[in-house]
């Protein structure tokens, strides 16, 4: 009985066959980044053209401990894309606890990669930076930090519980190995966008 056929009683997979060369998940999570990436491009965009255009744009970050802490967010980010390229590899090769193990270990590093991210903004806080104000210059700075560091924080949570209930569907044989790469394409996007994210967000803004 073919994929369709199961499908159609009910048993299957919910996605109709795909019209093109790629399966429909794997269509879906790509037209899904493209789009997120036009999203991450254009608030990065416009945040160098603030910066560009604003004679005093804050400076704030000193390399210790501020962007020691970003080397050690970067460090985990990718730490957790070789993680993920593990579980992707080992549940094609189908061997379920390896590739569970490789998710698993993933998950934490990202809810590290989030907890270093939320105190930096809790220092920053502190110092008193706002959505429109802070005690250095430009007043936009804050805004524009705020919103693109917490968009990808939140594709960090949203991505960590992605992962959580892969884990634990195709641990209990509901999902597949197909289910297993479509989260881990889009896990890779995120740390990507973190690398555009860093140089022009916190190394741009290096206190002289």
């Amino acid at each position: 009985m073919s994929e369709s056929e199961i499908a159609v009683q009910g048993h299957g997979p919910t996605l109709e066959p795909s019209p093109f060369a790629i399966p429909s998940r794997k269509l879906t999570i790509w037209l899904f980044i493209i789009s997120d990436a036009a999203t991450f491009g254009s608030m990065l965009y416009g945040y160098g053209y603030l910066r560009t255009a604003s004679v005093d744009w804050p400076t704030p970050f000193k390399f210790s401990p501020s962007i020691v802490n970003v080397m050690i967010m970067t460090a985990v980010l990718l730490t957790s894309s070789l993680t993920m390229l593990g579980a992707v590899d080992s549940a094609k090769a189908g061997d379920k606890a390896k590739a569970g193990r490789f998710l698993w270990s993933t998950i934490l590093l990202g809810v590290i990669f989030a907890g270093l991210h939320i105190r930096e903004w809790f220092g920053l806080i502190d110092e008193g930076v706002r959505m429109f104000q802070n005690p250095w210059g430009a007043p936009l700075f804050g805004a524009t930090f705020f919103s693109i560091t917490g968009l990808h924080l939140l594709h960090v949570i949203g991505g960590v519980g992605a992962i959580a209930v892969v884990a634990r569907g195709y641990a209990g044989g509901r999902l597949t190995p197909g289910h297993v790469e479509t989260v881990g394409l889009y896990w890779h996007f995120v740390d990507l966008v973190w690398m555009f994210v860093v140089p022009l967000i916190y190394l741009l803004n290096l206190s002289r």
